[in-house]
């Protein structure tokens, strides 16, 4: 952020609920660009404004957009929610961010106030920095906003400079009298101009009119976000009593993680077994025809066979010359009268341009030793030119595309066969990426460890499921082990997981308890961004989708990790690594459709909804003679009980509903393996 030759950059936050309903009834922004245009001693630009409602992430959020990006402003200023009603929460929004408090100015800015109203005293205001960008909070009323900043205005330029990381050495050279000259201090107080009506507006009723253009704009990368989840060191006391993250449905959810899962990688792979499960990013291109020379497709007898007056008729007694096994060699070209036995699969002879079938034949006689055909009788005149021939090129021409990007290579080797027989020998894939399952908690025990449980124990179930499920999935699993609930532990073992994997997926430790530490974790020591940390489904309401930046060990920037924290109950994250995590590794891997197919399945019984979350119960779907496909549940669906989805291939999509879906009733369902067949 350099700021010795350019404007200062300055942002203008509006916190308040009428505002961000009716933008029009602002009248905050063009009240703070004012002092900017006319006091600001032209230092300044203001062309960064929002209007965000009195919620304290969506105030965080806008300040962290501000304040985390490369392209971070020299200073963020709100405007309402300082005051003393219930509503009133901007300064416990701004606090949590500040990691340098800036008392001198809110000591300045109530001495101002205070000279004009006794009321001054009801506000609220904070101001610190936050890396290189200082915050300060005003008024909601436009008039007390104007004042409080016409009165520190002078020295924001000094402040924000230093902030910024000017050289303070340079910065104060010249002594005080200097900076207050530059300031515009020396012929008047900092208080002498304050001679109009202060009004702090306190009943947050702000009356806003947005007298500007520019709509909200986001100006940091994604991941540049604040931290809202708990603190480690805050202790159980301080810690949120309702999650701060907003409830996302499954659609939403599913968005965020298409818009943020990175984008796939190409890489060359050999043409080897361990290409199958890989997604072509380029088209294939024939680099030979198949046939590659004149073949017979069956066994019999090459012969020269022509309309032509001058040939004779294909029925009669022919001399055989000589014999083409499928297998390379050299052969002499064939004359009219004559015939060549040929196996299936083996180049004509020159010359030849039919083969007549075996059973369109009889042995007339045999050489002297009685080993070989002497002569043969074709019995019939209807062989055509062409015939029983697979000419070169007619299965695949060089040059042909015979695969396309984003076609995949499956198990049924198909398309394995088809590169193969073309000679490829490398092809452009897209990079299937690697996947690590980790555990965390001090109660998680090995699910094999021998001897029975102490009290508080419990065997790891999720972990040895979810590296099944994966591979099952075609991707390449690695197992993390189990992570302590130590904050510092916790760390380490992520950092060291995304040298080797691209995914993590980690289970348990995401909900509101105070060793929860996954969240805080990611956000406060790797630097993450959590997109969403609460689902509006069952199971898997504390699904949690995050990303965090990464730099290879020679410090370049490599592409952000993916991480995803399911809910520790083993039903929960199997379900959710389905719903979730498997479209973002499609994503990854350049399959397209992403996620499970999804079909319509006709219920064997009544199952009940859930009239506040959308539900995924497992059922088993089965192909039946009426050419259906119907769905029987697996029981009891308590989100801890794994044996829910013994026998499962399906999860039953169930809206949002009081009451049931009926036996008989038709409903979406989504295909975890395959169909079982009863017909």
């Amino acid at each position: 952020m350099d700021t010795s030759n350019t404007h200062l950059k300055a942002a203008v936050l509006i916190v308040s609920e009428t505002a961000s309903k009716d933008p029009s009834t602002d009248k905050g922004v063009p009240a703070l660009q004012d002092v900017f245009a006319q006091k600001g001693g032209d230092k300044w630009t203001c062309s960064r404004t929002k209007i965000v409602p009195d919620s304290v992430l969506d105030i965080q959020r806008a300040i962290a957009e501000w304040s985390d990006g490369e392209d971070a402003v020299n200073l963020v200023l709100t405007s309402g929610g300082t005051g003393f009603t219930q509503k009133d929460n901007t300064p416990e929004a701004v606090q949590p961010l500040i990691q340098k408090h800036a008392s001198g100015l809110v000591h300045a800015m109530l001495a101002a106030s205070l000279q004009v109203t006794p009321f001054a005293m009801m506000a609220r205001p904070i101001a610190g920095v936050r890396n290189k960008t200082l915050i300060i909070t005003l008024p909601g009323s436009p008039k007390g906003a104007k004042e409080n900043l016409e009165a520190i205005l002078p020295q924001l330029a000094h402040a924000c400079q230093q902030a910024a990381g000017a050289d303070s050495r340079a910065l104060h050279s010249g002594g005080t009298q200097r900076l207050e000259k530059e300031a515009g201090l020396q012929d008047t107080s900092v208080h002498g101009h304050h001679h109009h009506s202060h009004d702090h507006g306190h009943s947050h009723d702000h009356s806003h009119g947005h007298g500007h253009h520019h709509g909200p704009k986001a100006h940091t990368k994604p991941e540049d976000r604040p931290p809202i989840s708990n603190d480690p060191n805050a202790g159980p006391t301080r810690r949120y009593r309702e999650s701060p993250y907003p409830m996302l449905t499954v659609e939403e959810a599913l968005q965020q993680i298409g818009e943020h899962t990175p984008e796939p990688t190409i890489v060359k792979a050999p043409v080897d077994e361990n290409l199958v499960g890989s997604v072509l990013a380029e088209d294939v291109t024939a680099s030979e025809s198949v046939p590659a020379f004149r073949a017979s497709i069956v066994d019999g007898y090459a012969i020269i066979a022509s309309k032509h007056i001058m040939v004779p008729s294909t029925k009669g007694i022919f001399p055989v010359i000589g014999v083409s096994h499928a297998k390379p060699g050299q052969m002499s070209e064939l004359q009219i009268g004559e015939v060549a036995r040929i196996t299936t699969g083996a180049p004509l002879p020159p010359g030849a341009t039919s083969v007549v079938m075996v059973e369109d034949t009889v042995l007339k006689s045999m050489t002297e030793d009685g080993q070989e055909e002497n002569e043969i009788e074709i019995l019939t005149d209807a062989i055509e030119p062409g015939e029983n021939v697979r000419e070169v090129g007619s299965d695949v021409k060089s040059g042909d595309v015979i695969m396309k990007k984003g076609e995949g290579i499956t198990a049924v080797g198909g398309e394995f066969g088809l590169l193969a027989s073309v000679g490829t020998r490398e092809v452009s894939v897209y990079q299937r990426p690697v996947v690590g399952v980790l555990s965390t908690g001090d109660e998680i025990v090995q699910h094999d460890r021998p001897g029975e449980l102490q009290l508080g124990e419990v065997r790891d179930t999720n972990r040895p499921t979810l590296l099944t499920a994966i591979r099952g999935s075609g991707f390449h699993a690695v197992d993390l082990g189990i992570a302590s609930d130590k904050p510092g532990a916790l760390e380490q073992t992520l950092r060291d997981a995304m040298r080797t994997v691209d995914v993590i997926i980690t289970s348990g430790g995401v909900s509101m308890g105070e060793l929860d530490l996954l969240k805080p974790t990611i956000e406060r020591s790797l630097g993450g961004t959590i997109h969403f940390g609460r689902v509006s489904m069952k199971p898997g309401k504390p699904t949690t989708f995050a990303t965090v930046p990464f730099k290879t060990n020679d410090g370049s920037r490599a592409k952000p990790r993916v991480i995803f924290s399911l809910p520790g109950n083993p039903a929960s994250a199997v379900v959710t690594y389905h719903l979730f995590v498997l479209p973002a590794l499609h994503k990854m891997a350049g399959v397209h459709p992403v996620g499970l197919p999804k079909v319509q399945v006709t219920l064997e019984q009544d199952v009940k909804c859930d009239s506040k979350r959308a539900e995924y119960h497992r059922v088993m779907v089965v192909a039946k003679s009426d050419g259906l496909l119907h769905a029987v549940s697996t029981g009891f669906q308590r989100s801890s009980r794994i044996g829910s989805f013994k026998g499962a291939n399906a999860l039953l999509c169930l809206p949002v509903k009081e009451g049931k879906v009926g036996k008989g009733e038709r409903v979406e369902a989504l295909l975890m393996g395959k169909i079982v067949s009863d017909v």
